[in-house]
């Protein structure tokens, strides 16, 4: 058997409204509670299963997802649409621009819970 990861845990302040913040930007569903978690199905079969935390701080996670160049233009457009802050570069220092690495398209934005999230349509070191 090939090893594949299968889920995550993604800790948040409110488990219902992050894992429906990520569905809509993403343009997924969020599926039925199981337990005590939220998951998000993305299509190549891992779930992030969020989590409301203890109460205390959360630490910053960062998850990056491959998309096609349409997807890309979709939940682009859902971020701009949302007015989020958006960024170039993971260090959240080159504001309101994309990058354009490997000859793709990328954007980092962030969460409610100050999770990184990051669009990218080429995997970084495929470039041209």
């Amino acid at each position: 058997m090939s090893i594949e990861l299968n889920h995550t845990i993604v800790t948040a302040k409110d488990k219902k409204a992050s894992a429906q913040f990520l569905a809509d930007m993403l343009g997924l569903e969020v599926s039925p509670q199981f337990g005590p978690f939220f998951p998000v199905a993305i299509p190549n079969g891992v779930t992030l299963d969020y989590m409301d935390s203890d109460g205390g701080p959360i630490t910053p996670q960062h998850y990056a997802f491959l998309v096609s160049e349409d997807e890309f233009d979709a939940i682009f457009g859902r971020i701009k649409d949302a007015g989020l802050t958006y960024w170039a570069d993971p260090y959240h220092k080159i504001v309101n621009e994309i990058n354009t690495n490997d000859g793709g398209r990328g954007a980092y934005f962030d969460d409610p819970n100050g999770h990184s999230l990051e669009i990218l349509t080429r995997p970084y070191g495929s470039g041209k």
